[in-house]
């Protein structure tokens, strides 16, 4: 039975259901690519705050996503954006995330890696932001994760040129215990993040990066870039000091820049691969067996949902992770911290669940319409 769908101009159309899921058969490790998905956080809807109030946070439906990741291979990057970073989640929230998430990563023996930054602050003196990144610092080290040393909107409003990045990273990098992964955010994910490496021009930056890792190469594992610019992170993934990875954060271009060239490739630390992490998954092993054909015919029709997704205003992408989290029966509803359930509109929801139903994400395409069918009533379309 079909249903009817709002178009992007609001008029209902009817689309047909799939009625079973895509058929995923690999299993075991990874062992060609280094893969991560950022995981969203699910709200507790019975919680009794407002848009401006602390995170109210379902522990147990979170940890049990986490769980699912691990489950079929991937690592877990927490406490970044995908997580609410500065969109609803304070440092306190992610402050327990982290210990919650690298406790229960311990007990199942799954990978992960946790952002630090800097989001105790609006703003305040290099001294400030120093001491605001080594405290967060502390807490991923402590609960014995991998530190991701974020950007930071602090930094971006103080700093005064490109020295005033290297003084502080280079701080940082001499006091980490293990290496770390640097994560480049452009502004199209956080506008505060404009100009960020000292320049608006996006050469000069890319060279203070660089310049960041050269002074300390034994002290940074690898890179996220998230630019959504393929052929810069190609450039800079190759100039990279040998044993330094590129992490792909580009959620427009990830098939190509995952395969790679015969220059190179990039491993993987992406918001998009929260939604479709058992395909992902099924995707690197095929690749591991050296069938790039097999990895791009799996992977590249997952490119137009995740465009769709993370469209501009790209920072609020998380509504449709977490949407398509409830359709899957990951999560019990459709409710998001601070709010940002708000923040897509029915018809770029309805399209995300006709693609994703389309690929065959949903392990349940029944749970999936029925979910989908009452989100519509409550919005007033007719059936």
């Amino acid at each position: 039975m079909s249903i009817r769908l709002p178009g992007a101009d609001g008029t209902p159309r009817a689309y047909e259901p799939r009625a079973t899921p895509l058929a995923l058969t690999t299993e075991g490790a990874f062992t060609s690519r280094t893969v991560f998905s950022a995981a969203h956080v699910v709200a507790d809807p019975c919680a009794d705050v407002s848009p401006d109030s602390p995170a109210a946070v379902d522990w147990d439906a979170t940890l049990a996503f986490r769980r699912h990741l691990w489950s079929h291979g991937l690592g877990v990057a927490e406490a970044m954006d995908t997580a609410q970073r500065g969109m609803g989640l304070d440092w306190a929230g992610a402050a327990e995330l982290i210990r919650r998430s690298a406790a229960e990563a311990k007990a199942v023996g799954g990978r992960i890696a946790c952002g630090v930054g800097t989001d105790q602050l609006a703003a305040g003196s290099l001294a400030n932001i120093r001491a605001a990144y080594e405290e967060q610092l502390a807490v991923v080290e402590e609960a014995g994760a991998q530190a991701i040393l974020m950007a930071s909107r602090a930094l971006a409003a103080t700093a005064s040129g490109p020295e005033d990045y290297l003084e502080v990273y280079g701080h940082l990098l001499r006091q980490a215990t293990e290496p770390v992964i640097l994560h480049w955010l452009g502004p199209m994910f956080d506008p505060a993040l404009d100009g960020y490496w000292g320049s608006a021009d996006l050469d000069a930056a890319t060279d203070t990066f660089l310049e960041v890792i050269a002074a300390h190469p034994d002290k940074v594992d690898g890179i996220k870039v998230s630019l959504l610019d393929a052929q810069r992170e190609i450039d800079l993934r190759r100039r990279l000091p040998q044993g330094v990875r590129c992490y792909t954060g580009d959620d427009f271009h990830y098939p190509e820049l995952i395969a790679g060239d015969e220059h190179g490739f990039s491993h993987a630390l992406l918001g998009i691969f929260d939604p479709l992490g058992p395909l992902a998954a099924e995707a690197v092993r095929v690749l591991d067996t050296g069938d790039v054909a097999g990895f791009r015919a799996l992977l590249d029709p997952t490119v137009e949902l995740s465009r769709h997704l993370f469209q501009t205003p790209t920072r609020f992408y998380k509504t449709g992770v977490v949407f398509l989290a409830w359709l899957s029966g990951h999560q019990s509803h459709f409710t998001m911290v601070g709010g940002l359930q708000s923040a897509r509109s029915l018809p770029h929801l309805a399209r995300a669940y006709e693609l994703a139903d389309g690929l065959g994400l949903f392990p349940d395409p029944d749970l999936a319409e029925e979910r989908m069918r009452n989100l519509l009533a409550l919005y007033g379309v007719d059936q």
